[in-house]
């Protein structure tokens, strides 16, 4: 199959069968392009998804254009990206006309009711990949709690947490090169 129809295709499943936003398409987006066709590894999807969180517009649609870049370059950006959005697109613009007219029925409102939790799952699941694909450090437990914190309970706009901790990463790790650089000076210093 021609690589484009097959980005454009997952994508198009992706999109179409993911309820709950971005984050419920992460395990999706895994599972199709590591596990299924073997397109990225893991550790690719993980630096993906933290590219995807940190540059503006919807993680879903940043990710496929992403894999799609990474697959098959510029064209396989706009395939991805067109095959993710395009499912979206036509179920909202259907469902606009016909929602209300059917609100009201406890069928859709338990049918609501199910998907909320079945995206909740989706959500841990991707909270989970990312744990476990993450460094384990303890400046990286700090900046979670941090920035878990800011956001939940003294309720501080995401976007200025992500760049404070983008920030704050950046200067530790430039640091802790420093800091290490100089401990090889004195190591050399000792040696002669």
């Amino acid at each position: 199959m021609n690589k484009n129809l097959d980005l454009f295709l997952t994508f198009m499943k992706i999109g179409a069968f993911t309820f709950g936003g971005g984050y419920a398409m992460i395990p999706l987006i895994q599972r199709e392009v590591c596990t299924n066709k073997k397109w990225l590894d893991e550790k690719e999807i993980s630096d993906i998804v933290a590219i995807s969180e940190s540059t503006p517009g919807p993680i879903a649609i940043n990710a496929a254009t992403f894999v799609g870049y990474r697959t098959n370059g510029f064209i396989g950006a706009c395939v991805a990206t067109l095959g993710v959005v395009l499912p979206s697109f036509l179920i909202i613009s259907l469902i606009s006309f016909i929602l209300n007219e059917f609100k009201s029925f406890n069928a859709v409102q338990y049918a609501f009711m199910g998907i909320r939790a079945a995206v909740l799952a989706l959500i841990l699941k991707a909270l989970w990949m990312m744990f476990k694909s993450a460094k384990k450090k303890v400046i990286s437990y700090v900046i979670m709690g941090a920035a878990f914190i800011l956001t939940a309970f003294l309720k501080i706009d995401a976007v200025f947490v992500i760049i404070g901790c983008g920030l704050f990463g950046l200067i530790w790790s430039l640091l802790n090169r420093k800091e290490q650089s100089h401990g090889t000076d004195r190591a050399v210093l000792d040696l002669s």
